[in-house]
């Protein structure tokens, strides 16, 4: 199996000694096997020359297999599997999407899932917004509601502003850090689009410090 391969693979390159900075990067939420970015992607560009696995066509099982493995490169190896295959997935695919961000959720998964991989998702089949981001937005599960948040993040001037000031309004009294960052993100993005609505939305609505001096940095830089 495929998943064999990349299990070797890894293993033959651990490096104990980049394991602790790792770690405590990620707050120790998660083991490593002290693989950094660009070695991983050596490694993966191997197993695919190995296996011939971008060849078939997307495996969710594949993905799915990775995200169940302890340490977290395995979950990276993941993210850019299904980054290789983000133009063709389809509303099908929104489910494992779902389960992928609640599972071992942190910002390192969840961000690159939900402004890529749903990203596009929603773009190929907007029916989903209603059908299920809708719902993440005011779910009570922190990690679908910041994804809900950032799924437009990639849009620019194909954003649904009115879309994305509604989720950031049922969500802009939540002390969550994760929740008050993701609104300062989307609304710091989309004001290199459309700075004058973002100005305003800011200085209409009541948000919290932090969103208001992230989603801020560029207006501010413009006024300098």
């Amino acid at each position: 199996m495929d998943i064999h391969v990349l299990i070797k693979l890894f293993e033959e390159n651990r490096c104990e000694e980049d394991v602790v900075p790792m770690q405590n990067y990620m707050k120790k939420k998660f083991p490593f096997l002290g693989i950094k970015t660009p070695k991983r992607r050596l490694l993966l560009k191997e197993l695919f020359n190995q296996t011939g696995l971008l060849k078939e066509g997307f495996k969710p099982e594949f993905a799915e297999a990775l995200w169940e493995m302890e340490e977290r490169e395995y979950q990276y190896a993941a993210l850019d599997y299904i980054g290789k295959f983000t133009k063709k997935l389809d509303k099908s695919h929104l489910e494992l999407v779902e389960r992928l961000i609640v599972t071992k959720s942190w910002w390192d998964t969840v961000d690159m899932l939900a402004s890529h991989a749903v990203g596009s998702i929603a773009s190929n089949s907007p029916e989903v917004i209603g059908e299920k981001i809708d719902g993440w937005a005011i779910s009570e599960n922190m990690w679908l509601r910041r994804s809900a948040i950032l799924f437009q993040l990639k849009y620019k001037a194909r954003t649904d502003e009115e879309l994305l000031y509604q989720y950031i309004l049922f969500n802009n009294e939540s002390k969550e850090f994760f929740i008050q960052k993701a609104i300062g993100w989307a609304l710091r993005e989309y004001s290199k689009t459309n700075p004058d609505s973002v100005k305003n939305f800011i200085d209409s609505n009541p948000l919290a410090k932090l969103s208001i001096r992230e989603g801020s940095k560029y207006l501010n830089k413009r006024q300098l």
